[in-house]
């Protein structure tokens, strides 16, 4: 069983949705209501923060917070606003804390908390300012992830995995600029 088979659920990449900036831009100001200056960055990441990418409709939000361990106590208070805390993801993944939103099979939010300045918070960023402003490199991570939805049926670790060297090439291409 890999990393991400606790997510396993249909994966659905469709095209670009002009209202998924808006959909961050409310759950961003009901995060902030709650969490206040707890939080030192709060960003929308994925693929639906990429104006004209395909994405499945998940809206990534990064949160970057001062101490991990302090950020624990937030866990009940992330709940409240209907965020399912998901504490499996930290046995491979120990430096963030990861939450959705939704159903278990039709997620509407994921929430990435981890250090400020941490790459689990910095790297989807960086990747993120790279696609916005290479829209052609856009386009074909966009095709990159229908193939692999349509290929990966609900395997969400074959569908991570399946991307990783196009991005690890992304990244490699954006420290050299």
């Amino acid at each position: 069983m890999g990393v991400y088979s606790r997510l396993n659920r249909p994966i659905h990449v469709e095209e670009y949705d002009p209202g998924w900036p808006v959909l961050f831009e409310q759950e961003k100001a009901h995060l902030l209501a709650l969490l206040g200056d707890r939080v030192s960055l709060l960003e929308h990441i994925g693929s639906t923060a990429v104006p004209g990418l395909a994405a499945k409709p998940v809206i990534d939000i990064a949160i970057g917070v001062w101490s991990l361990p302090q950020a624990r106590l937030y866990i009940p208070l992330i709940e409240s606003l209907e965020y399912v805390y998901e504490p499996t993801l930290e046995l491979a993944l120990p430096e963030r804390f990861f939450f959705w939103k939704g159903t278990e099979t039709v997620h509407t939010c994921h929430l990435h908390v981890a250090e400020l300045n941490h790459p689990m918070l910095t790297r989807p960023i960086r990747f993120r300012d790279y696609l916005r402003e290479h829209p052609q490199v856009a386009r074909e991570y966009g095709e990159l992830k229908k193939e692999l939805a349509k290929r990966c049926g609900q395997d969400m670790d074959a569908y991570v995995a399946g991307k990783s060297a196009f991005i690890e090439g992304v990244m490699r291409t954006a420290q050299k600029a």
